[in-house]
């Protein structure tokens, strides 16, 4: 479809601000605008620096192709990697008409030994454990190409002004939540394949992407950085970082069913994600001398290392001009499962799903509620927690469409929210779901039956 014909198409009703004006617009068909917030010296050394292709490396970057998805290669010596060693890439789908830019980070799992990081069916894992295709966001791809709303430009009923902004979609293939930065070796458990050598290397690759982003794009006027689950923890953890080097006048932060929850020492009962947290301190190398989190530390005053959960008032206190939101549902079982099923004898051990089930919902309960609690008191960070929808195990709340992530009681949507965050001033809306029986009672949708069968 011609450039010019899709702007038409996609084009917002009034301009935003960072939209170019007309003339400027058809300009920019004929000479795209150029990067104007370039990596400097001081940035390309030092802890996580922001390392740039070598001469030479063609990354497939067409500067005048826009509204089509392009293939981002970045060479080894950017310190990129996928988790199994194989080269990482990332896709941009670029407008002419706005500096504004959306940074999506892909969802998918976590991993932390042999089974989960190998792609082992039955146990969940880790998303793209073979690496990244060059054709990922293909429309045979639909996981990608049509995650969410936020990420198809023409979706058929779901709008969000992100349709019409710079798209930048980070695929995810570490299995760290987009932080982690170790070398690990896992032994198969049954002896019988070789050791697997896998790449914790999340930060190091979202490090590239950012200093690709800033050799090579304009430096937005509005950003927004989201996912859902995996991805929307790696929102949450790297919003800092993107936030100071990419510096745009306006950041958005929405965090998708990946809370990072407060999991102090002592006491599992109260802090239920305490032992995947210390599990994945070690795996991930998060605890490394001038590792992930000291490296985090320094740059986000007010974020303790010992208390992952102290991210969210960190990032409240120290940017005070950005609108942040974190949304999950109270009934995920995805999310729930990862953080709790494999660190708890009487789950694992549990006579029936049942059961199981409803001694995972009773520690997410607990730290769903300590998370609201907190949120509630930071008044740029809202929380948006909706009971319950029927794929997907009730988990990502903006995936295929925000229609059905809804508070009823409260005749709120998620675009309600996702508004909020984005448009709305004072203080972030804060709302949260206190009965399932509406979600439950609601008719049946061919729609996520035939998606449920595909996921």
């Amino acid at each position: 479809m011609p450039a010019v014909l899709l702007l038409a198409l996609s084009a917002p009703a009034s301009a935003e601000l960072g939209d170019y004006n007309f003339w400027q617009t058809l300009s920019n068909l004929v000479s795209p605008p150029k990067a104007d917030n370039p990596v400097t010296p001081a940035q390309r050394t030092g802890p996580y620096p922001l390392l740039a292709n070598p001469a030479g490396f063609n990354s497939g970057f067409n500067p005048g192709n826009y509204y089509g998805w392009q293939t981002i290669q970045m060479a080894p010596q950017t310190g990129a990697v996928c988790g199994n060693g194989s080269p990482y890439k990332f896709f941009i789908n670029r407008v002419p008409n706005t500096r504004n830019t959306i940074i999506y980070l892909e969802g998918g799992g976590a991993c932390w030994d042999y089974a989960s990081c190998s792609g082992q069916s039955g146990i969940r894992g880790a998303r793209n454990p073979n690496g990244i295709a060059d054709d990922y966001m293909s429309l045979l791809n639909p996981g990608a190409s049509l995650v969410s709303p936020f990420v198809v430009r023409l979706h058929p009923w779901t709008r969000v002004k992100t349709q019409n902004w710079n798209m930048v979609y980070v695929p995810y293939c570490t299995g760290d939540i987009y932080s982690g930065d170790k070398v690990a070796v896992y032994e198969d458990p049954q002896g019988q394949q070789p050791p697997l050598v896998w790449h914790h290397n999340g930060l190091r690759n979202m490090r590239a992407v950012v200093g690709w982003l800033k050799d090579n794009l304009p430096r937005p006027t509005q950003m927004l950085a989201t996912g859902c689950s995996a991805g929307g923890a790696g929102s949450l953890t790297n919003y800092a970082n993107l936030r100071q080097d990419i510096a745009p006048n306006r950041g958005y932060l929405i965090n998708d069913s990946g809370p990072v929850y407060t999991a102090l020492a002592g006491d599992n009962q109260a802090y239920p994600s305490y032992p995947l947290q210390t599990l994945i301190r070690q795996a991930w190398g998060l605890d490394a001398a001038q590792g992930p989190l000291q490296y985090l530390q320094a740059r986000l005053p007010g974020f303790s290392s010992t208390d992952l959960g102290s991210l969210y008032p960190a990032l409240s206190s120290n940017l005070p001009g950005d609108r942040m939101g974190h949304t999950h549902f109270w009934q995920d079982l995805n999310y729930s499962s990862y953080s709790y099923e494999r660190f708890y004898p009487e789950i694992v051990n549990a006579p029936d799903q049942a059961t199981k089930e409803a001694l995972i919902k009773q520690r997410w309960r607990t730290d769903t509620s300590r998370l609201r609690g907190q949120l509630a008191n930071l008044g740029n960070v809202g929380g948006y927690f909706p009971q319950f929808r029927n794929v997907n195990e009730s988990h990502c709340t903006s995936i295929i469409e925000f229609a059905n992530s809804d508070i009823q009681e409260q005749n709120l949507e998620l675009d309600h929210f996702v508004s909020n965050v984005l448009d709305g001033t004072g203080q972030v809306l804060d709302a949260s779901e206190s009965s399932d029986v509406a979600d439950r009672n609601k008719p049946f949708n061919l729609l996520y039956y035939l998606l449920d069968q595909l996921l």
